[in-house]
């Protein structure tokens, strides 16, 4: 087992390569899981797109049954439940190549994710065997319902109620959830809501077939247009007491636990479809002609490509580093006594600053992908009759399933500061040492004898940026800090890119290391870094704007700009170099 960091520390220790795990180490099994994961999707449901997006009657809920009878439900499921049991990283690696399959991957996604886990998670054991087998197979589907029309990002403020009846053997539960996905075809459904006049949700499990439950029609979206999504409603609806799920007032934290999940893998589906996006932008370039050759040739579409494969690899890098700790996390605590379920929610709770982290990065990656590549297909980019099109739209609400990118960020700065103030973390300490390195004359004997030494040097100026930030703004504004969303946003914006950076970083040093190819990989990061550097002076600058004055404000600028200095660098040839080896090889290739 490598040796892991505790989640939101990387702002504050140098990890090293070694620990870390990167994409080039996935093992024969890991491939073969994800060619069979491409398979189904090249043979299964490339071939009825159309038909899938138009709601055609019962091909979603048969195309889950299929990949279930393949094992693609049940990937991290235990055996004993009728899963494949695989580890974290594995079932990562299964979210991202299925997360090109448009409204197909929303609905395997909800249904072996927020539809499944829960009962996984929080389930007594006959709760487990009940329904796990049959969702683990996909003979039976699931779906989670949370948020109400009064309630979005509020989740804890749901009006639906559970009121136990007298002889206390069920729960009468009525009101209405919104945005269900797999609604109009799941058999299982989680269910949160306020027993009494509880202050916090319960969740209970219910089944499609009980008496007082209907639904609204299919809703009329933007995008991912073939994914069931419905209002339900719960009219004195009749749950068996055992169905209760977890204990009493326990329904938020499951909520949130599983949110964490969510976010991850969406980061995961995201990059896979990132990845065919950016193939597809890559094969479109090299056929259009325009003047007499094609348009891959020219200097405007290579900047694209190479900012599109840029990004993709920027994601990945994290993505797996993330992974790899959460499982690295399980495996300590099951080491410690915790059953894997408990030893799971354990090292997904210990990163969710990551995981959010990811969920906006990933997230925005994709946005930005799809954009470009209807740009590069020009006006087939806008037709209905291209792929692009779809891709652009389904890509929308990435930004505002699992948590929107808003409240991610804020949430990222939010689970920090408060580790940091329970004495979790250490961050106050070096926050203040930064602080007060602002007085003293900067050090510019620097050893850049190493090939990675100025990368390191950067990365750790990024993270200096965030802790001069985050510790003035805390000093500043103390209890009050959750008002000032602005400038968390701004923080949060600084402590990804840190991350994002130092990723891409340990993964080609692992590269090095396993005596892999790295030298385009070598140019990304350079191009990322040289960008992310502005962004950082940016950001850093508007959130110091925004409550120093004074002699304070000069020197917390002052060090902001050393801690947002690059070398100056020539990206746009390293770009073209990215962008022609995709060229040449027809497909995103990194």
């Amino acid at each position: 087992m490598s040796k892991s960091i505790k989640g939101g520390e990387f702002l504050i220790i140098e990890t090293d390569a070694n620990d870390i795990f990167i994409p080039e180490q996935f093992d024969e099994e890991q491939r073969m899981i994800a060619q069979s994961c491409q398979d189904f999707l090249d043979q299964e449901v490339y071939p009825v797109i159309d038909r899938i997006d138009k709601m055609e009657e019962g091909l979603m809920p048969g195309l889950i049954t299929k990949a279930g009878e393949l094992g693609l439900c049940g990937i991290s499921i235990p055996e004993e439940y009728g899963g494949f049991g695989k580890n974290f990283v594995t079932s990562m690696l299964t979210a991202e190549v299925t997360g090109a399959g448009y409204s197909f991957a929303v609905a395997l996604s909800a249904h072996t994710g927020i539809g499944t886990l829960p009962i996984l998670y929080y389930g007594t054991e006959a709760q487990k065997q009940k329904f796990i087998p049959k969702l683990a197979s996909g003979e039976w589907k699931g779906c989670y319902c949370l948020t109400e029309p009064g309630s979005g990002s509020d989740a804890n403020s749901g009006k639906t109620k559970a009121i136990l009846t007298e002889d206390g053997k069920h729960y009468i539960l009525n009101g209405q959830k919104m945005w269900i996905t797999n609604g109009g075809f799941a058999h299982v459904l989680t269910v949160f809501a306020k027993i009494g006049d509880d202050e916090n949700l319960s969740a209970f499990i219910l089944e499609a077939d009980m008496p007082g439950i209907t639904m609204n029609p299919e809703e009329a979206k933007m995008g991912i247009k073939g994914s069931s999504t419905r209002q339900i409603f719960f009219n004195d609806v009749k749950v068996p007491v055992e169905n209760l799920l977890g204990k009493r007032n326990e329904g938020f934290k499951i909520a949130l636990n599983i949110l964490n999940i969510g976010r991850a893998k969406l980061a995961g589906a995201a990059l896979g479809a990132s990845k065919a996006a950016t193939s597809r932008t890559v094969n479109y370039a090299n056929e259009r002609e325009q003047f007499g050759r094609p348009i891959s040739k020219y200097g405007a579409i290579k900047y694209k490509l190479a900012e599109q494969a840029i990004k993709c690899f920027a994601t990945e890098s994290a993505l797996y580093r993330l992974s790899q700790n959460i499982d690295d996390k399980i495996n300590a605590l099951i080491a410690e006594g915790k059953d894997k379920q408990e030893a799971t929610l354990g090292g997904l709770r210990e990163y969710a600053a990551e995981c959010a982290i990811l969920k906006v990065h990933g997230s925005e990656t994709l946005d930005y992908v799809v954009d470009e590549g209807v740009q590069v297909y020009g006006g087939m980019g806008y037709s209905a009759e291209a792929d692009m099109e779809r891709a652009y739209r389904d890509a929308r609400i990435n930004r505002i399933f699992e948590g929107t990118n808003e409240i991610n960020r804020m949430l990222t700065v939010d689970i920090i500061l408060k580790r940091a103030m329970q004495g979790e973390l250490d961050i106050l300490g070096p926050a203040q040492a930064v602080g007060e390195s602002l007085l003293e004359i900067p050090d510019f004997d620097f050893d850049d004898s190493t090939e990675f030494s100025k990368a390191k040097r950067t990365v750790e100026n990024m993270k200096k940026a965030v802790l001069l930030t985050a510790g003035a703004a805390a000093k500043e504004f103390t209890t009050s800090l959750a008002k000032e969303q602005e400038i968390l946003m701004n923080v949060a914006d600084i402590a990804m890119e840190a991350y994002i950076c130092e990723s891409m970083l340990l993964r080609i040093e692992k590269m090095k290391i396993l005596n892999k190819e790295y030298s385009l990989q070598k140019e990304m990061l350079e191009c990322y870094l040289y960008d992310a550097a502005d962004r950082v002076f940016i950001w850093g600058k508007e959130a110091i704007n925004s409550f120093a004055e004074g002699d304070e404000q000069r020197a917390m600028l002052m060090g902001i700009k050393r801690f947002s200095k690059v070398d100056p660098y020539n990206t746009k040839e390293a770009r073209r170099k990215i962008a022609e080896k995709m060229i040449a090889e027809n497909k995103y290739c990194y």
